[in-house]
């Protein structure tokens, strides 16, 4: 690093008399040590930064299982021989079965996490982004507005789930509204007697909530109950795997390329 130029005095030589020396100012810059050190000093000190932010990013660990799997369930039920066609179907089917699923948002002010109950309006994307209408006025668009990611989770009586991961965009257009209203929304948002919030397809506190999905892990089961036992009471004796599952994950690659796919056929 080169510092400020430092002013110093030089004499001219010449044929003057000794004592009678012209002298001139020169600017001369100057390449600073302290600043050399410095400089090695901060390179060294973002290295160091840099190692210590990879090492606290690293995931956690309570201990090793040496060259053994951690997570056995996982790799005894993950299913990887299935098209994406399969899935993403499989995954409606599912989904529509449950006609329910657990929204979870977080709160800005408080920075948990909060879930509640929505039912599905529709879907779209080949099926795979979903739909919900809601109370403009609630919670959950203010904690929308401030941190659009969602995941949506299903669960049915057998122990299937579903949970998918997304964006959620908040529409208020009436064509939207109108689209996905069902007369059954003013029962849940009442008429207000002035004319205006009546729980009707105009009343301008019902707007749309679009998930757009961005990836998805979900379980099903082609086994029957009594099988699922059976295999779980087996690895209780022998310490093997249950394989009671189809555990399936649909990439954020998968989910471009189907929604991509969906639109050419429309």
């Amino acid at each position: 690093m080169l510092g400020k130029p430092t002013t110093i005095s030089r004499a001219i030589p010449g044929s003057v008399k000794r004592g009678n020396h012209l002298r001139k100012s020169v600017d001369i810059p100057r390449i600073s040590a302290v600043a050399t050190i410095h400089n090695s000093r901060k390179q060294l000190s973002n290295t160091t930064f840099d190692r210590r932010a990879t090492l606290t990013m690293s995931s956690f660990s309570n201990t090793s299982t040496g060259n053994k799997p951690s997570g056995p369930y996982y790799n005894k039920n993950i299913d990887t021989d299935v098209t994406l066609k399969e899935k993403v179907e499989t995954l409606t089917k599912f989904v529509s079965s449950c006609k329910f699923g657990m929204m979870t948002t977080r709160d800005p002010s408080s920075g948990k996490l909060v879930s509640r109950c929505m039912a599905i309006a529709g879907k779209e994307g080949g099926d795979i982004d979903l739909t919900f209408t809601t109370n403009t006025e609630s919670h959950k668009t203010d904690e929308l507005k401030a941190d659009k990611h969602t995941n949506i989770s299903f669960c049915d009586n057998s122990g299937q789930w579903a949970s998918i991961a997304g964006e959620a965009s908040i529409l208020t257009d009436r064509d939207a509204v109108k689209k996905y209203y069902s007369p059954t929304l003013k029962a849940w948002l009442g008429d207000l007697g002035d004319g205006v919030h009546d729980g009707s397809k105009n009343d301008p506190r019902i707007g749309v909530l679009k998930v757009k999905t961005s990836s998805v892990t979900y379980a099903i089961t082609g086994k029957t109950v009594v099988g699922r036992v059976a295999e779980i009471a087996k690895g209780t004796i022998t310490g093997e795997a249950a394989g009671v599952n189809k555990l399936r994950e649909i990439s954020e690659d998968e989910v471009r390329q189907w929604r991509a796919t969906a639109s050419k056929e429309a």
